[in-house]
Parts: C-alpha cells; structure tokens; sequence
C-alpha cells in the first residue's frame, strides 16, 4: 500500500487500478480512463476531495497474463 497520498483512501490507490494512467505531460501528469480527466494529482485525491468519498469506479488492476 502506498502512503504518499495523504488524504485519500487508503484502501484505494491510483496505482492500484486498471484506469490509472501517467500522461508523461508536466501540468497534467495523471490521468483515469474511467472519469476521462487529466490531472497534476493523483485521480483518487481529487475524486476524495471533490465527491467526499472514495472513487466508486475503482477496478483491480488484472494479474500478469489475465484481463
């Protein structure tokens, strides 16, 4: 579990999740497929702070060699 997010969930990560992409843009470097938004931070942070709550569209990234 990664702890340098304060203020998210920590049951939930960016990093985690099979929407979670990196840009590679300085002013926007992460982005969520799912919520179709860009952002300097990570996606999790924003939906907490913007909804008080937990991002609902969290999916587990796959295993190796599955979908």
């Amino acid at each position: 579990m990664v702890k340098n997010n304060p203020g998210a969930d920590p049951k939930l990560h960016c990093s985690e999740c099979r929407h979670f992409f990196i840009t590679h843009e300085p002013a926007h470097p992460y982005g969520c497929r799912a919520m179709g938004f860009k952002s300097r931070e990570l996606p999790c942070t924003v939906v907490l702070r913007s909804s008080d709550g937990p991002c609902l569209l969290h999916r587990p990234k796959g295993k190796p060699g599955n979908p």
